[in-house]
């Protein structure tokens, strides 16, 4: 769909509009009484929340490569309908296909109260079922106000059950990494993929100084960011999720990423709403699972 027709079927004046962004892709620009926000149609990817008054909540690559078949770096990538490697076939994308898939935009609505709601879809086609052969239904709900709050609503329309993973890999703007510290998470177990899976036990509160990559378990908590540099909280909580994954490339990682650059470690962490490890979700026939996160600020 092209940009002027997308701004004749959905735009509304003082809540949204559409525009040609990085890599001539589709966005759609959000800007309400309480914040504004960017979002790629390219992935469904939200690449930028602000609430008005505050420094912007997510990190983004300043070198991403917006293409057709790559995923943006940065933001709240779309991971579905598995988290990391495929679990029987290494060949398969990592994180699946949503992220890199092209979604149609079918609602946009100015709420009463000043919010902006998105509402986009994926269904099953050709190239999907070459990846992973059953039909579905994506949605992806994004509600843009003070708090962003997003919703990832899988939809099962096979006549056979099927197992589905996923998570919104979301990326936080910080001051510097050395500095922040990350609560919610104290005495979780984590699977540390940086040493062979083992399982270990979260003391205390979360810092960082090395590179971190793990999977939480039975998390329900909300995570809190307390980022002094920023002089903000960043609360994370999720729904339809049992597992949280922490993460930071650190310095020797963030050289090998051609689309990282080299120092953003410093200042970015990811706290993402996940289905992974144990916490994968088996579906019936005509049933759904959504997933969800909903990101707030406080000045501290």
């Amino acid at each position: 769909m092209m940009i002027n027709e997308l701004n004749r079927k959905f735009g509304i004046e003082g809540h949204v509009s559409f525009q040609t962004g990085t890599g001539d892709l589709a966005k759609a620009v959000v800007t309400n009484q309480r914040a504004s926000a960017e979002i790629y149609l390219h992935g469904a990817h939200v690449t930028s929340f602000q609430p008005h008054g505050s420094t912007p909540v997510l990190w983004l690559s300043d070198i991403a490569e917006y293409e057709s078949e790559k995923a943006i770096r940065g933001g709240i990538p779309v991971i579905w309908p598995w988290f990391g490697p495929h679990p029987q076939d290494k060949t398969k994308p990592q994180h699946g296909f949503a992220r890199v898939s092209e979604w149609e935009l079918f609602d946009t609505t100015g709420l009463p109260d000043g919010r902006t709601r998105l509402r986009l879809q994926l269904k099953d086609n050709v190239a999907t079922r070459t990846l992973w052969p059953h039909p579905f239904e994506l949605e992806l709900n994004i509600t843009v106000g003070a708090r962003l709050r997003i919703e990832l609503t899988s939809r099962n329309t096979d006549q056979e059950t099927v197992e589905i993973g996923g998570a919104l890999h979301t990326y936080f703007n910080i001051g510097d990494i050395t500095q922040i510290t990350i609560e919610g998470l104290d005495g979780r177990e984590y699977f540390d993929q940086l040493d062979s899976h083992r399982v270990k036990l979260q003391n205390g509160s979360i810092s960082i100084s090395e590179e971190v990559d793990r999977i939480y378990l039975d998390t329900v908590n909300e995570c809190v960011i307390t980022d002094p540099n920023l002089k903000r909280k960043i609360r994370v909580s999720a729904a339809g999720s049992r597992t949280t994954v922490i993460w930071n490339p650190w310095i020797d990682k963030s050289q090998r990423m051609a689309d990282f650059p080299d120092e953003g470690y410093r200042t970015m962490v990811c706290i993402e709403a996940t289905n992974a490890a144990d916490d994968i979700y088996r579906v019936p026939p005509g049933g759904e699972h959504t997933l969800s996160q909903t990101i707030s600020t406080e000045h501290i």
